[in-house]
């Protein structure tokens, strides 16, 4: 039985009729007239805004990124700032995706027209750069046009509250609630930008706000001074996106001079055309820039993502090639030598606190315990550690914040800003490295003693596709699967404890015991192992994807990685069936 299109064919006339700004809009919606299919795909749902903004694939229609979605999701956003705040103002950046200027300045235009103050770059800027832009010039939220890592065909926007930091649950909520009442041709504001930019109602960001941002991002480093001398050989590479300019900038006020930058993928490109999936967690997006390893032997290979909030490694391996490492190897090697530096220069600060998130390695628990610093376990997101942040600065106890990190390759050393960066991380991994380098221990030697010290952890995670329409009603019937009829194990290994996020409960298997996990609800499953061994499963808040996280911790890697191995062939069936 076909299903029924009315609705679908009505939303697809009057866009026909109305969407005519856009000359791309315009031609995809005459070469789908008569195509069912296509029809349905674009117009069966809205674009959701999410806990944290938009995020979808660009082209014509109610569920996808164009002028149109964009600009009701900001007048929705616009009635919630001018509700809230007294003479509002919001703060925009964007990254190199196509179309993420167009958006920008289209956002722009929305708020503009509904009295709200807009600052805006003049240029692509990364994501860490908004939150400060939004604490900077005292914002009363932030618009980051980007969809961080995934395909070309994607983009979106992060929305930010007046802290720096990606807006709450509660916001988002109220946002979600004031998006879904406007009808998307009828109920949004909107003016000429550069009519707006004439009245002053639209203000481009100035070049001292960006000069405190360096300023705040040098203010991290510990041993920069030995950066200079060191020698040290890099290969950066910023995937066609918005690190170019500021990484190779703080690389060269810390004094390193040997960086080597990919070309291919060295100016904006929104088609990623060398990357296909410009994500630095995964190999391939890093091809070419092995390659420029092969030939320069840099001490480092850096890789930022396209909004430059998350940055990945690979070193010299020792026997002729480089080895990638991953975000959680990255995070605790920073963490390691943040605590152990500070603590010998006596910088530490009183009662130091770190934030990791629940699915982040439980090697950082045996750091922190080593250096006396509270640990603070948070939900998948890092505006949930931003927010940590924020409660120590309620308290006028910001300074106690030593580092906060998640397995995907995000950090964030200081309080400048509430968003990982991607930026401080590059000097920080550089200054690791180049103070390493001077003590004759190179990076691949620096996390063999950090394993000599507390053991082999190792972690992987997967995802695994849900696409189309019925994908996201898979992905529901998972979870609740996994919530109704738990293993008793996996791997072999008996389940100890469980954890359901979205009941706010922690259950231990052996005594019957169940006590709340302090967190806010989010649909995330935890398997507790024997021996720091774990599997942690939820769907992703941005893809139509389940992602599978895998914890293992043994004497050797190679046990860790067989395990590992078991692991994941149970949840395999698990979840693939």
């Amino acid at each position: 039985m076909q299903p029924d299109m009315t609705k679908e064919l009505s939303l697809y006339q009057l866009w026909c009729k109305n969407a005519t700004e856009d000359p791309d809009l315009v031609r995809e919606l005459a070469e789908i007239s008569g195509d069912g299919d296509a029809i349905r795909e674009r117009f069966y749902c809205d674009l959701e805004f999410g806990t944290g903004g938009l995020r979808g694939v660009l082209g014509a229609g109610t569920g996808r990124m164009n002028i149109y979605t964009v600009r009701r999701a900001t007048q929705g956003l616009a009635d919630y700032v001018k509700e809230s705040f007294d003479a509002p103002s919001v703060a925009i950046s964007y990254d190199s995706r196509n179309k993420s200027d167009l958006f920008a300045k289209a956002a722009a235009a929305v708020l503009a027209a509904n009295g709200i103050r807009v600052h805006i770059y003049r240029e692509l800027m990364p994501t860490p750069m908004l939150s400060w832009a939004v604490r900077a010039l005292k914002c009363s939220a932030g618009i980051m046009v980007t969809a961080s890592h995934n395909p070309a065909k994607y983009n979106g926007y992060k929305a930010y509250g007046a802290d720096g930091c990606q807006i709450t649950l509660e916001v988002a909520e109220t946002v979600i609630n004031k998006i879904n009442a406007l009808d998307l041709f009828k109920d949004v504001r909107i003016c000429d930008f550069d009519q707006a930019v004439k009245d002053g109602m639209i203000s481009y960001i100035t070049a001292d706000v960006i000069e405190e941002y360096y300023k705040n991002v040098l203010a991290q480093g510990i041993h920069t001074d030995v950066c200079p001398d060191s020698g040290l050989k890099i290969v950066y590479t910023p995937l066609n996106g918005t690190g170019n300019k500021p990484v190779r900038e703080i690389l060269k006020r810390i004094g390193i001079q040997d960086v080597t930058i990919v070309r291919e993928q060295e100016l904006p490109d929104g088609n990623f055309t060398t990357c296909p999936y410009p994500n630095p967690e995964i190999r391939e997006a890093l091809e070419l820039g092995l390659r420029l390893c092969d030939e320069v032997q840099p001490d480092l290979l850096l890789a930022t993502d396209p909004d430059c909030d998350r940055v990945g490694i690979a070193v010299p391996d020792g026997k002729g090639g480089y080895a990638l490492f991953s975000g959680n190897e990255v995070g605790a090697l920073l963490f390691e030598y943040i605590c152990e530096e500070r603590t010998k220069l006596g910088t530490m600060p009183k009662d130091p606190v770190a934030v990791k998130t629940i699915v982040t390695t439980d090697i950082v628990k045996s750091i922190a315990k080593a250096y006396g610093v509270q640990l603070i376990d948070v939900l998948t997101g890092f505006k949930f550690i931003g927010e940590q942040i924020g409660l120590l600065e309620e308290k006028g106890e910001e300074n106690r914040y030593l580092f906060g990190f998640e397995e995907s390759y995000g950090y964030l050393a200081g309080t400048y800003v509430r968003d990982k960066d991607a930026v401080v991380a590059s000097m920080l991994i550089v200054e690791m490295a180049a103070y390493y380098r001077t003590k004759g221990i190179s990076l691949m030697q620096a996390r063999e003693n950090l394993y000599q010290k507390y053991g082999v952890f190792r972690h992987s995670q997967e995802s695994f596709a849900f696409e189309g329409i019925s994908g996201m009603e898979k992905m529901r019937e998972l979870m609740k699967s996994l919530r109704t009829d738990a293993p008793a194990e996996i791997g072999g290994l008996k389940v100890i404890g469980t954890a359901d996020y979205l009941e706010g409960t922690v259950t231990d298997k052996l005594t019957g015991t169940v006590t709340p996990t302090g967190l806010p609800k989010s649909d995330v499953v935890a398997f507790r192992l024997p021996d720091h061994a774990s599997v942690i499963v939820r769907p992703s808040g941005t893809e139509p994807k389940v992602k599978a996280y895998y914890t293992t911790a043994c004497r050797t890697m190679d046990e860790a990685i067989a395990l590992e191995n078991k692991l994941k062939a149970d949840t395999h069936k698990l979840l693939l069936g």
